[in-house]
């Protein structure tokens, strides 16, 4: 899009509403905006921005602003920002459900920082899919007008959606907070892969949403079961560096050594024996070596896993022949265990694998796979693994079909005079990634990049020793909605409190 037909979003006003030119996620109950600056308190007094028919407000109650900016980091490997991760949703998660417990009115809200609204708005908009059981559309929809530069949802229209009528926004877009001065709004920027190279493929928040929407119709992710605690107790490098993608199925980690070892720079690797009794607890039954071998597959198989080697570049998209051998090794595991994949840093090679076995099984889409991935596990596919994966989609859509995998949606049924194209796709896809470099024996050389897991595995380095999501709750336990409170109640609590500003 050129610069001159690029939408102008127009700057906003000032007022004295704090709440004016905010998302209004809950009927004059829950918030969001972008804020230029912090509010003066956590607790002021004023009217919702909604009208009443005959032009009157509502009376004024106490509208509780809270952030996390600065405890939900994204620890970034290069120039990616997120999206944040699901331990860090279902830490938000529950600090919203807490504050709608204790407040009438409640707006959650970010710095106007691009990167920092991306990840705020994810945050709240999957909380309304989890909590609130809304499809990504109805939860995006107070948002949809902030434009993103996607060409896949290039569109500064507002959905029309009638299902939640009482929830569209009485905002101005995109969303920030009158009361902290003027401003024009940059647009949501797309999220970056984990490499320090420009990336050419987008994947937005709506993608990431979608993502989120396609693992709970499978049953990736089970909120009453998931254990954040755990979660993030196993993403640190020095307990595992692994992470379920899909729940008591699919686990992604680094890859082992030979045995325990910290590097000089602080990198901690593990052997086959520190995975062992965790792989067994979960029932584990096969591992898939993707890197070059850096440990004796024997301790896995004498504990009674079994293992697969299946080597490919660093940084590189896998031959067909060597994809279809592991998406095999994958269903050959019965449906009551599972497998774990690793490459060197567990990330690209690896994201890549499980996204073909994601779309041959259930039918998501390239862009889902990936979103999902990094949701679960941040800095899944790079490079020019993104591009891969979305052209061989058409492919393994067939294949789980074709094998009776998945039941085709209406939807998504092709038109008879677009049966040649996709036979056309098909055949590009075989040819160009048969021309894959021929194997070597040197883990380090990327086609096109060199050391791509040497430079993951060292931006891991520095974040080791950092908390990725600290604790923002002392329960591990999802904690559930709250029903409505009264108003009034927290309002006379606050001010006999002295904490509450009017205005």
């Amino acid at each position: 899009m050129s610069e001159a037909s690029t939408p102008r979003v127009a700057a906003t006003v000032r007022s004295k509403n704090p709440l004016k030119g905010a998302v209004e996620i809950l009927p004059q109950r829950l918030y969001y905006a972008a804020l230029k600056t912090p509010p003066p308190s956590h607790n002021i007094l004023a009217s919702t921005p909604r009208r009443h028919d005959d032009g009157k407000k509502d009376p004024k109650k106490q509208i509780h602003f809270f952030n996390m900016d600065n405890e939900l980091i994204y620890w970034n490997f290069f120039l990616d920002f997120g999206p944040l991760n699901l331990g860090q949703l279902i830490r938000f998660s529950n600090r919203l459900n807490d504050k709608l417990r204790k407040f009438p009115v409640v707006c959650f809200y970010s710095t106007t920082l691009p990167a920092k609204r991306a990840n705020a708005i994810f945050l709240i908009s999957a909380w309304q899919m989890l909590f609130l059981g809304r499809s990504p559309e109805q939860a995006y929809k107070g948002f949809a007008k902030t434009i993103t530069n996607s060409p896949r949802h290039r569109s500064t229209s507002l959905v029309t959606s009638n299902v939640f009528p009482d929830t569209a926004a009485t905002c101005s877009l995109p969303p920030v907070s009158a009361s902290q001065g003027a401003v024009t709004i940059a647009p949501l920027p797309n999220f970056h892969d984990a490499s320090p190279c420009e990336c050419t493929f987008d994947i937005t928040v709506m993608d990431c949403l979608h993502g989120l929407a396609a693992a709970l119709t499978h049953g990736f992710f089970d909120l009453d079961t998931f254990d954040v605690d755990e979660y993030e107790h196993f993403e640190q490098v020095e307990n595992g560096d692994l992470n379920w993608l899909c729940k008591d199925r699919i686990l992604a980690f680094a890859g082992p050594s030979y045995e325990r070892h910290v590097s000089p720079e602080g990198y901690c690797t593990l052997a086959p024996a520190d995975y062992i009794p965790y792989f067994l607890e979960k029932k584990v039954s096969l591992v898939v070596r993707l890197n070059k071998k850096a440990y004796h597959e024997e301790d896995f198989v004498e504990a009674g896993i079994n293992h697969v080697e299946a080597f490919f570049l660093d940084g590189s998209c896998p031959p067909m022949s060597i994809l279809h051998g592991v998406v095999e090794a994958f269903e050959s595991v019965p449906a009551d265990e599972a497998f774990a994949v690793h490459c060197k840093a567990g990330l690209g090679r690896t994201g890549t694998c499980i996204g073909a076995y994601l779309m041959k099984h259930y039918r998501m889409t390239a862009v889902e796979c990936i979103a999902w991935m990094r949701i679960c596990r941040p800095g899944c596919v790079i490079g020019p693994q993104q591009e891969f994966l979305e052209k061989i989609q058409p492919m393994f859509w067939q294949e789980g079909e074709a094998a009776g995998l998945i039941e085709r949606p209406l939807a998504l049924v092709a038109a008879d005079d677009d049966d040649d194209k996709e036979e056309t796709k098909e055949q590009e896809v075989v040819e160009t990634t048969e021309e894959t470099p021929p194997i070597t024996n040197d883990d380090e050389e990327v086609t096109g990049r060199s050391g791509q897991a040497e430079g993951l595995l060292a931006a891991r380095t520095r974040r080791n020793g950092k908390s990725s999501s600290p604790s923002t709750t002392p329960s591990r336990k999802v904690q559930p909605l709250p029903a409505p409170i009264t108003p009034e109640k927290s309002v006379v609590a606050a001010e006999s409190n002295g904490t509450t500003l009017r205005c």
